[in-house]
């Protein structure tokens, strides 16, 4: 945990309960996801209930409680990406980086997940590593394209 940019997040925001979603998401910015070390400490912080700081963090698909790796690795399988070819390309990254969808490699470099939709569906079967969308790779250019993340 980098308390001296999170601390810079909670001094922005000091005692201002109503950005408890904006400081919860600067954290994870920070940290890949949320502790329950850090859960408290938003909460005691914002003075929040800390029920209401894990309800919200449970609650919302974008927030997470479990470490992430420091790339996410987002797969389209939807029914376009998957017809042009979705599941080859989760089974090359799969084979490349030893995970499955959900989990966090062990070095928490890469974090794998399956998407039903990115909204591309013309332009599948589409990765999206890091906010950066690619699309109609080949096994080969997978491997290139991972092998750019430290």
């Amino acid at each position: 945990m980098n308390n001296d940019r999170i601390n810079r997040i909670f001094n922005k925001y000091q005692g201002q309960a109503g950005s408890l979603i904006r400081v919860m998401m600067e954290i994870q910015e920070e940290e890949h996801w949320l502790s329950r070390e850090i859960l408290v400490k938003i909460s005691e912080k914002l003075e929040v209930p800390l029920s209401r700081v894990l309800r919200i963090a449970t609650y919302y698909k974008s927030f997470s409680v479990t470490p992430k790796g420091r790339h996410e690795i987002q797969i389209c399988t939807g029914t376009a990406c998957h017809i042009r070819g979705a599941q080859s390309v989760l089974d090359t990254v799969q084979d490349l980086i030893g995970i499955k969808p959900g989990e966090t490699d062990l070095d928490q470099k890469f974090s794998l997940e399956t998407v039903n939709c990115q909204g591309s569906c013309t332009c599948g079967p589409m990765i999206k590593i890091d906010q950066v969308t690619q699309s109609r790779l080949s096994s080969v250019q997978i491997a290139d394209l991972l092998k750019k993340y430290d």
